[in-house]
């Protein structure tokens, strides 16, 4: 056995103690054949994600608030390295594959507007007006993974990565969660399908236990520290958080993350699902209810809120002229389009390009682009 063999092996040692609920590295799929060397296919998988464009573009956009002057406030970076320690955490616990686990956190968010959510919805309401398609970060992420990336070849990662991205949606709580069984034209089905019927892609569950992992540590990894953000910048205060809510998790980011973290192992030990107890599924819905009350509703001013759209409606507008006249000398050139794979410029539509374009920008391009 020469050395490269026995180093591949040795990145698989670890599977040999997986649980019988885990997916396993033989059964990864990959939307078309490739090239694997010592790595395993998550683990590859994950050495994609992090040397993509759209990664190292996280560090300038907004988690929740948007040009904060404080420093120490989160930026979508942070979100998805936390998001990332938790899964694993509860992974490791539970025996699973922390490689796609992994994998699933770093690229959940890859899809992400500038400005968040608020960005989020915008940008939706120009798909719709101009494509008749939703948008939503979560599907944009697999766009962006699968299509955009790599010059608009895609990282071709697997589909269970894929999958677990698609079906992260961190906005809708569940108290257990369930891998559903899907092949490679399921997973492009219910792809395809989002952009036609949001509403039910947003319940669509992952593919396997390690997708379900992340979905619910999206929640816990935002939930607390969005408190403390709060807290930090004065939007509220530690003691505002109802007894209800305080009395099962805490009040600190640290007690409500590792609370959750606990309840869950304790409740999916050896089982085919996630799962949280009742007390402490009741205590983080209505946390997340307090959370959309006091802090998400207040996390831009009504002024703000109305500068972005008609920014946001501008840069839509200029850049699509500009991609139909051929402007070169437009920044969607010089930073994007010229760039992309002939497939990907021939392959999509100009409003489409524009789409993708927005949807990568970090908040400090955006706003510099509509202040123009």
């Amino acid at each position: 056995m020469d050395v490269f063999e026995k180093a591949k092996q040795n990145f698989l040692l670890k599977e040999d103690n997986l649980s019988k609920y885990a997916c396993r590295s033989e059964d990864a799929i990959r939307l078309r054949e490739d090239d694997e060397d010592i790595r395993p296919p998550y683990f590859h998988d994950i050495d994609r994600i992090i040397h993509s464009l759209s990664y190292t573009r996280y560090m300038d956009k907004t988690q929740v608030f948007t040009r904060n002057e404080n420093d120490h406030i989160s930026k979508r970076i942070t979100h998805v390295q936390l998001v990332s320690k938790i899964a694993r955490t509860i992974g490791r616990a539970l025996s699973l594959n922390e490689d796609l686990i992994e994998a699933i956190a770093l690229g959940h968010d890859i899809g992400h507007t500038p400005l968040g959510h608020e960005g989020e919805y915008i940008l939706n309401d120009i798909s719709l007006r101009e494509l008749g398609e939703y948008f939503a970060h979560n599907i944009q992420s697999v766009r962006h993974l699968m299509t955009v990336e790599h010059d608009g070849r895609g990282l071709n990662l697997c589909i269970q990565v894929l999958d677990g991205v698609m079906c992260h949606n961190g906005e809708i709580l569940d108290s257990t969660y369930k891998p559903v069984q899907k092949d490679k034209e399921e997973f492009l089905r219910e792809y395809e399908e989002a952009y036609h019927d949001l509403k039910k892609s947003n319940r669509n569950h992952p593919m396997t236990l390690e997708g379900c992992v992340v979905r619910i540590s999206d929640v816990i990894g935002y939930i607390g520290r969005d408190i403390e953000d709060a807290i930090m910048i004065g939007k509220i205060k530690r003691e505002d958080i109802p007894e209800e809510i305080s009395s099962v998790l805490g009040t600190t980011n640290k007690d409500i993350v590792n609370t959750i973290i606990l309840d869950i192992i304790k409740n999916s030990m050896d089982k085919p699902y996630i799962k949280m107890s009742d007390e402490v599924f009741h205590a983080l819905f209505a946390l997340k209810k307090f959370n959309g009350e006091h802090i998400y509703r207040f996390s831009m001013t009504d002024s703000e809120k109305k500068k972005y759209r008609a920014g946001m409606d501008k840069l839509f507008s200029k850049y699509l002229k500009d991609v139909e006249k051929g402007n070169h000398k437009s920044i969607i050139y010089q930073v994007f389009l010229d760039h992309q794979s002939k497939e990907y410029l021939e392959s999509t539509c100009d409003k489409r390009k524009v789409i993708d374009f927005i949807a990568g920008m970090t908040d400090e391009m955006f706003l510099r682009e509509i202040d123009k």
